[in-house]
């Protein structure tokens, strides 16, 4: 019996590696990128609200700011800035 069960688990990995070679891995990309995009979005929109910009969403995406900070300099560099801010503040 056990044997039949592990057969049963052997067949059902290999549906699931089937699975993600055939369908996932397609979308893989365009689902990194998608992401990416809102994860620009919200940190444009943290670093508007730092900056005093009034944002809808304040109240909720005030305890984010000390962790975004960690990520400012890959995003202004994947912005397109080589340099943000006054000195001391990223690079």
């Amino acid at each position: 019996m056990t044997g039949r069960w592990e057969q049963l688990r052997s067949a059902w990995r290999r549906i699931e590696e089937f699975h993600e070679e055939w369908f996932a891995s397609r979308w893989r990309h365009v689902l990194r990128r998608e992401a990416r995009t809102q994860q620009d979005t919200l940190r444009a929109m943290v670093l508007l609200q730092t900056l005093g910009v009034e944002d809808p969403a304040a109240y909720e995406t005030l305890d984010l700011i000390p962790y975004m900070v960690a990520d400012l300099h890959e995003w202004h560099q994947r912005m397109g800035r080589e340099t943000f801010g006054d000195e001391g503040v990223c690079c």
